[in-house]
């Protein structure tokens, strides 16, 4: 298993909750089709899960 992964947001935010804004901010991403590397933890794993809807995991 590789120890990072590549997120890219391809969804928008409007109409979404505070919660599930704040999430994306967490994980850097503030913009659409914009791609960070984190590492895999299981916190990191737990906030995708909650945003599953508007970002893709690139491993």
């Amino acid at each position: 298993m590789s120890d990072t992964i590549t997120i890219r947001q391809f969804k928008s935010v409007i109409g979404s909750t505070k919660k599930i804004r704040a999430t994306l901010v967490g994980l850097g991403l503030t913009k659409m089709n914009k791609a960070v590397t984190r590492k895999d933890t299981p916190e990191l794993r737990g906030m995708l899960n909650k945003v599953r809807h508007l970002v893709r995991v690139e491993e």
